[in-house]
């Protein structure tokens, strides 16, 4: 699964504590890891697992994660938002999340809702994306 891991910056330690609390699923063989620049940057450092680095946030970091979402490259995004203070970009994340609801991927924004989606991943549940895929047509790299 392509798994795209992304904070603001007040929730960047929440994402840590996440991230290093299921290390163990998130880091399985058949995972690939994303984030935006910074929150990969320290994921990275803080659990030693290997992370797809894109541009930060405010720099494009979103849209190139919005990117592949459109081409259905992208099974889970976990987002973990900071709905008290205003983001500059907030229209790139408006978008992310729209793509999300219009390509039916799997998102979570609050530490319960990635709880429940990474115990899912363990499970099998989100087993239906691979069937998405074949039937668009798209390889997993």
């Amino acid at each position: 699964m392509n798994i795209a891991l992304i904070a603001h910056d007040n929730k960047k330690p929440a994402l840590i504590e996440f991230v290093t609390a299921y290390k163990d699923i998130l880091g399985q063989e058949q995972n690939q890891l994303f984030a935006t620049g910074t929150t990969g940057l320290i994921l990275t450092e803080a659990t030693g697992l290997k992370i797809h680095r894109f541009q930060s946030g405010p720099l494009g970091g979103d849209q190139e994660i919005g990117a592949l979402i459109a081409k259905n490259q992208m099974d889970i995004v976990i987002f973990f938002r900071d709905p008290l203070t205003a983001q500059p970009h907030e229209p790139d994340v408006t978008a992310l999340v729209r793509l999300c609801d219009v390509y039916s991927i799997p998102l979570a924004t609050n530490m319960g809702t990635a709880e429940i989606l990474i115990h899912g991943l363990e499970r099998g549940d989100l087993s239906w994306r691979k069937v998405v895929k074949e039937t668009a047509g798209v390889k997993d790299e």
